[in-house]
């Protein structure tokens, strides 16, 4: 039985990664839109989609080389952690290693091999054969980095891992971009190498730190560590492809029913929804992750993580969702422009799916942290079948719309799941705290929802700001209150105890 010292000190270490996380994603989100920018005017259009195609190939190529280690290897390397045994924590991480630079080799040769024939399935000529074939090196490299960040990840040295964030996109936007204004169209495919190169320096530097002993390992050994990795890595290889491919269908879907302006309304649209929540979402998977899987084994400690987890996520979503309620309409005119509206209906939507999404990523968490892989595969084969299949009788029927009322339906669908198969593998209940929580917000998200279809739009907004002022502090509060009093600075105490 944890104390009510433990707790808040556990209290204050998720807050702190996720304020380390959130505010690296965020940084990065702000280098994103001047790189973006630039590129936009030193290109035009024609240059910018053809970087587009460039990295979407090396996202592809990434994730099917990749099988998967990187998340593996975060597993693998939080559970040696957890034992104490330096020998297996320095057997493990010279397996993630050594597999990382194994399939790096394996992916920049099959790409270069493969570059004339995928150039032009993808430009429809054969002028960009060099530049892809060029892409072998960057796959090559961001494998390597990739081991190197899950070695760094499942230590939970989450701040270094938000500094290689950081100086990663500072990196990228900086080389991109000079090497764009200098050498124009022709650098495009040389600068995604050279972001690359800069990345494993980073990663490189960073991974120094790590105290890690060396350990004579034999193949028998090597084996026995690298069969986990590819066994897990492939149902992340797997998830990924679903998810990827749901997506796409589901955009499919959209264009064929309300055309290409639909597409683009509902992509505006789920931009916004994801880009708060993401901050969140990104933080869990760094910090939360690994030290789920290091307690894997006392259903008790795992248990406890979850709802310590979900309550933080809660507390810090759930007024940022309000507000996107509220503010959707001021929200699209903002980032996009008055052409996209009707947007604003469909980031609403999005934004209740996004709530449910915050609820129910924690649960998830269980299933690969216990390492049961076939589990966590049909459970991504049956949400992303789901969405699919809300999205074929919603989307005929509601257009671009029915793609974001499928998103909610998903989540919906995935909450019931995934809390069904963490009571069945470790018998997990949530918390008063958090049945309360998730009912308060979750129910305001709702009713905020409505204003907006009965009231008249200043009144829905008037209604939304009170509901979101009102459950911010309420937040707030309750954020405070959970941590130790001195881990906070004088002026947030006397803030507390006001509140309090």
């Amino acid at each position: 039985m944890s104390t009510p010292h433990v707790e808040k000190q556990s209290y204050f270490h998720i807050l702190r990664s996720m304020a380390m996380i959130g505010g690296s994603s965020a940084i990065n989100v702000l280098f994103s839109i001047v790189r973006t920018k630039a590129l936009a005017v030193l290109l035009g259009p024609a240059g910018v989609g053809q970087l587009s195609l460039y990295m979407s190939i090396v996202d592809l190529a990434q994730a099917l080389a990749g099988f998967g280690v990187q998340s593996s290897g975060v597993r693998q390397i939080a559970e040696s952690t957890g034992t104490g045994d330096t020998d297996r924590i320095a057997r493990t991480a010279a397996a993630l290693k050594r597999t990382s630079i194994v399939l790096g080799l394996l992916g920049a040769v099959l790409l270069a091999a493969l570059a004339a024939p995928i150039a032009s399935f993808t430009f429809g000529d054969d002028q960009h054969t060099l530049g892809v074939a060029l892409l072998s090196l960057a796959i090559f490299l961001q494998l390597v980095a990739g081991g190197q960040i899950a070695l760094t990840q499942g230590m939970r040295d989450i701040a270094s891992l938000a500094r290689i964030q950081i100086l990663s996109g500072l990196a990228t936007t900086a080389i991109t971009v000079a090497l764009v204004f200098v050498f124009g169209p022709a650098a495009i495919a040389p600068s995604i190498v050279a972001s690359a190169a800069a990345l494993l320096a980073i990663c490189w530097w960073y991974g120094r730190r790590l105290r890690i002993s060396r350990a004579p390992m034999s193949t028998a050994q090597l084996a026995e560590e690298v069969a986990p990795l590819l066994k897990l890595g492939f149902a992340f290889m797997l998830s990924a492809i679903l998810g990827f491919g749901a997506a796409y269908v589901v955009r499919l879907l959209v264009t064929w029913e309300g055309g290409v302006a639909a597409a683009g309304q509902y992509q505006a649209a789920w931009a916004l929804g994801g880009l708060y929540a993401g901050f969140i979402l990104q933080a869990m998977g760094a910090d939360f992750y690994p030290r789920l899987t290091a307690a894997a084994g006392d259903h008790q400690a795992a248990n406890r993580l979850v709802n310590e987890q979900t309550q933080i996520s809660l507390l810090l979503g759930g007024p940022g969702v309000l507000a996107t309620l509220t503010f959707a309409p001021v929200a699209i005119w903002l980032f996009y422009s008055p052409a996209f509206y009707p947007a604003a209906d469909i980031l609403r939507w999005i934004c209740l799916g996004v709530l449910l999404r915050i609820v129910s990523w924690p649960l998830g968490y269980v299933i690969i942290a216990k390492g049961r892989q076939v589990i966590f595969l049909w459970s991504e084969v049956v949400s992303h079948g789901m969405n699919v299949v809300l999205a074929l009788i919603l989307v005929p029927r509601f257009g671009a719309t029915g793609a974001a009322v499928a998103f909610l339906g998903l989540y919906v669908w995935h909450g019931f799941m995934v809390y069904a198969i963490a009571r069945r593998l470790t018998q997990f209940r949530w918390s008063a705290a958090n049945v309360r929580t998730g009912a308060l917000f979750i129910t305001a998200a709702g009713f905020v929802f409505c204003t907006d279809r009965y009231l008249p739009a200043w009144q829905a907004m008037a209604v939304g700001t009170l509901v979101t002022l009102i459950l911010g502090l309420h937040a707030l509060r309750r954020l405070l209150s959970l941590l130790p009093p001195d881990s906070l600075p004088a002026p947030i105490r006397a803030l507390a105890s006001r509140l309090g």
